[in-house]
């Protein structure tokens, strides 16, 4: 009697701890399946953040040939190793007030959007060194003719700023322009809106930033006395946009604050360790993919950080920064031109 007692309590005890194992494993099989549909979530999220433009069915074939050494955006990640051919990458930084958040932080009328900022970046085959070279938004030049998506084209317009192409045709007409003043092709385009560069900032934590001279501007509403400084996204956006502050309050002044932030928030990228606070890369990759638009080459999450995980031998100090030279234009002293032959030299040394 005791021994079936004894074996009764076994049975239970046994019966019990399966129970508790069945349970353990169905909670622990449920946490994997909402964690994994929480990451896909998140990657679909991403990946549909990101805005993109086709610019190479658009341009065809009238356009600068690509380098030899540009990989193909067509080859698989997992079929190949990462790419270590140069790029040339056309960044523009838009003033669109399209959404509340750009409206708030003084994006222009939506019926008229611009490119407050182009610079055209160079990384070097092996991707361990970059170039970036500022295009003043005041130099005059001919526009092309560009395609409009709604059919036609527009005119070859001669003496206009090179920031109308944007404006005018958007960004196929912004890259076909640059491709016409630099004979280089540009293999991909980035663009970030206003609350995208101001969120970046934000979630990397802030940017540290030494200016010169004191910079009073109304107009951008940025107030800070010379020395180092610690700038939310606001205040790095108000550097970014300020001319009327600084220097003689043409686009040259403010040219050089922008590279000055270019420098900075690469070092502040590369000293935050995002891979090691995935809460924080979410957070970061969020909002850059929700102010970002891409050519169709660059137009998803795994596209995107390809390219990253190929630049991750590229440090701050390898990056060099300079704008496109420039003379004053003849026919009007608030605008400049291409200085030759050296503007000529210096794109050439990017092909």
């Amino acid at each position: 009697m005791e021994q079936q007692e004894e074996q009764g309590e076994a049975g239970g005890r046994a019966g019990r701890r399966s129970g508790a194992l069945r349970i353990v494993g169905l909670t622990l099989a449920g946490a994997l399946v909402l964690g994994a549909a929480a990451v896909g979530w998140a990657y679909w999220h991403l990946d549909h953040n990101i805005k993109s433009v086709d610019i190479d069915t658009a341009l065809g074939d009238d356009r600068p040939a690509p380098a030899r050494s540009t990989p193909s955006t067509t080859a698989s990640a997992a079929a190949s190793p990462l790419p270590t051919g140069s790029l040339n990458i056309l960044v523009l930084g838009s003033d669109s007030r399209s959404g509340k958040a750009n409206k708030e932080l003084g994006g222009g009328d939506s019926t008229g959007v611009r490119s407050d900022t182009e610079m055209v970046v160079h990384i070097d085959a092996g991707r361990t060194k970059a170039t970036v070279v500022s295009i003043p938004r005041d130099t005059l030049l001919t526009r092309p003719s560009c395609p409009l998506s709604s059919g036609g084209s527009t005119a070859v317009a001669h003496n206009v700023m090179v920031n109308t192409a944007y404006e005018l045709g958007g960004p196929v007409c912004a890259v076909k322009t640059v491709e016409s003043l630099t004979h280089v092709r540009m293999d991909h385009y980035i663009e970030i809106d206003f609350s995208g560069f101001a969120g970046l900032v934000d979630a990397l934590g802030g940017v540290d930033v030494t200016t010169t001279q004191t910079i009073d501007d109304d107009k951008s509403h940025l107030h800070l006395k010379a020395g180092p400084h610690h700038l939310d996204g606001k205040q790095a956006l108000a550097l970014a946009r300020t001319r009327h502050g600084i220097g003689d309050g043409s686009d040259l002044g403010r040219i050089g604050l922008q590279q000055q932030l270019v420098k900075a928030l690469l070092e502040q990228m590369s000293g935050t360790k995002l891979l090691a606070d995935p809460a924080r890369l979410y957070r970061v990759a969020d909002t850059v993919t929700a102010g970002l638009t891409t050519d169709t080459g660059l137009d998803s999450l795994s596209e995107l950080m390809r390219l990253g995980q190929s630049l991750k031998g590229l440090t701050s100090d390898q990056v060099k920064t300079v704008m496109m030279p420039n003379v004053q234009a003849p026919s009007d002293h608030n605008r400049v031109i291409a200085k030759e032959p050296a503007a000529s030299e210096l794109w050439a040394s990017l092909r």
